[in-house]
C-alpha cells in the first residue's frame, strides 16, 4: 500500500508541477495577480508530495520492504539502517528521486524567501523551476520509477548495497553535491524569467546573487567531500582522477564560478547583464548533460552503465 501511495504522490506532484508552469506564467503575461499568487502556494504543494513521497521510499528500505524492486536491488536485511536510509539514493531511480526532491526545497525556499521581489517576478521564476520539475516527474514516472514492483516473485532478502557505497561517504557526498547542482537551477530560472519580462539588468543579477552563492557553496562542499572519500575508496586508485564523473562535478562549478563574478560586476557596475544570461542558461546544461548519465546510476560510484541510463543520458542531453 505504502508504494502505491508513492507512486500518487509522485503523480500529484507531477500535476502541480504542470499547474506551477502554467497558471502563474499565463497570469504574469496577462498581469493577473490572482493567478500570478497561486505560485507559492503550488511550489508548496509540490515540495509536500515529492517529500512525503521520497520519505515513503525511505520507510520501505528501513522496514525492509523487498515487494519494491528498488528496494530489493539495493538493500538488505543485514544492512545497518543508516546505510539502508542511504540506499535510499543508492541507484538510479533513488537518485532522481532525491534530485526532484531538492529541487522541490529550492523551489520552496524561492517561494517563501522572495516577499520582497514583484509578483510577476516571482510567478515566472516559480514557473521556470515547475517546468523543470514536471520535465523530470515525467521521466520518474514513464522511466525510473523507485515504487515499481514488477518482480516476478517477491524475494526473501534484497540483493544488498553497492560494497563501494557502504560508506559514511555515501551518507552525506551526494545529497549535499546534488543540492549544489540543483541549486543552480534557481539561477537558471531567474535568468529565464528575467528574458521572458524582456529585463535583463541589475535587478535579476541582485536577486539571482544570494541563491547563486548558496548553490555555489553545496557544489563546493560536495566536491571536496567526493574528493576525498575518493581519495580512500578501494577501487578508485587512492586518488582522484579525471574520468567523466569527477568532470561532471567541476565542470559546472567553474561555470558557476563565473556566473557568481559576473553577476557580482552586474549588480555593482552594471556590465556584462548578457554574459550573466549565458552563463545563467548554460549552467544548467552541464549538470544533466554530464551528471545524469554518470553520477546518478548509483551515486557516481562504481558500476557500469547500463543501457537504460545511457538513454536516460541522451534524453537529456538533446532535451
Amino acid at each position: 500500500m505504502m508504494p502505491e501511495l508513492g507512486n500518487f504522490l509522485l503523480c500529484l506532484a507531477a500535476g502541480l508541477a504542470l499547474l506551477l508552469s502554467v497558471y502563474p506564467l499565463w497570469g504574469a503575461a496577462r498581469q493577473d495577480r490572482r493567478l500570478m499568487a497561486l505560485a507559492r502556494p503550488l511550489a508548496c504543494g509540490l515540495f509536500a508530495c515529492i517529500g512525503g513521497a521520497f520519505l515513503l521510499l525511505v520507510h520501505a528500505f528501513v522496514v525492509n520492504d523487498f515487494t519494491v524492486r528498488y528496494v530489493a536491488e539495493n538493500s538488505n536485511s543485514a544492512l545497518p539502517v543508516w546505510y539502508r536510509v542511504a540506499a535510499t539514493w543508492g541507484a538510479h531511480e533513488g537518485s532522481l528521486l532525491l534530485w526532484v526532491l531538492l529541487l522541490s526545497v529550492w523551489t520552496f525556499a524561492v517561494a517563501i524567501f522572495s516577499r520582497r521581489m514583484p509578483l510577476d517576478a516571482v510567478a515566472r521564476v516559480l514557473a521556470v523551476m515547475g517546468m523543470i520539475a514536471f520535465g523530470f516527474l515525467l521521466f520518474i514516472l514513464f522511466t525510473s520509477n523507485p515504487f515499481s514492483r514488477g518482480l516476478p516473485q517477491y524475494p526473501i532478502d534484497g540483493r544488498d548495497l553497492n560494497p563501494l557505497l557502504q560508506d559514511i561517504g555515501m551518507i552525506f557526498h551526494p545529497p549535499i553535491l546534488y543540492m549544489g547542482y540543483v541549486g543552480f537551477s534557481v539561477a537558471f530560472a531567474f535568468a529565464i524569467a528575467s528574458l521572458l519580462a524582456g529585463r535583463l539588468d541589475t535587478a535579476w543579477a541582485r536577486w539571482s546573487r544570494p541563491w547563486t552563492q548558496a548553490a555555489w557553496m553545496f557544489l563546493t562542499l560536495g566536491i571536496v567531500l567526493g574528493s576525498a572519500w575518493a581519495y580512500y575508496e578501494l577501487g578508485w586508485g587512492g586518488w582522484w582522477f579525471w574520468d567523466p564523473v569527477e568532470n561532471a562535478s567541476f565542470m559546472p562549478w567553474l561555470v558557476g564560478t563565473a556566473l557568481l563574478h559576473s553577476l557580482a560586476v552586474t549588480e555593482k557596475a552594471g556590465q556584462l547583464p548578457r554574459l550573466d544570461g549565458a552563463a545563467g542558461h548554460r549552467r544548467l546544461l552541464p549538470v544533466p548533460a554530464g551528471h545524469l548519465p554518470g553520477a546518478l546510476r548509483g551515486a557516481g560510484f562504481g558500476a557500469c552503465l547500463s543501457p537504460r541510463i545511457r538513454r536516460a543520458g541522451c534524453l537529456f542531453w538533446y532535451c
